[in-house]
């Protein structure tokens, strides 16, 4: 009979932001995020994307008049 062979498996660790550095950028990230959404959606001429997102801010009971 044949043994089995083990093989190792080679691990890549990234680097994770911490810290202040790492909760600013993120903060910074989503709200650029959230602001580039808002104003695409917002302004978009295209009357499909503009009224359903005016549906969502209404079934969210946020006002938008």
């Amino acid at each position: 009979m044949s043994q089995p062979q083990v093989t190792q498996a080679q691990v890549t660790h990234l680097p994770v932001a911490t810290g202040q550095v790492g909760r600013l950028a993120q903060s910074l990230m989503a709200m650029t995020l959230g602001l580039f959404i808002v104003g695409v959606v917002g302004f978009s001429h295209i009357d499909m994307i503009h009224n359903a997102a005016h549906d969502v801010r209404h079934s969210n009971a946020f006002p938008c008049h």
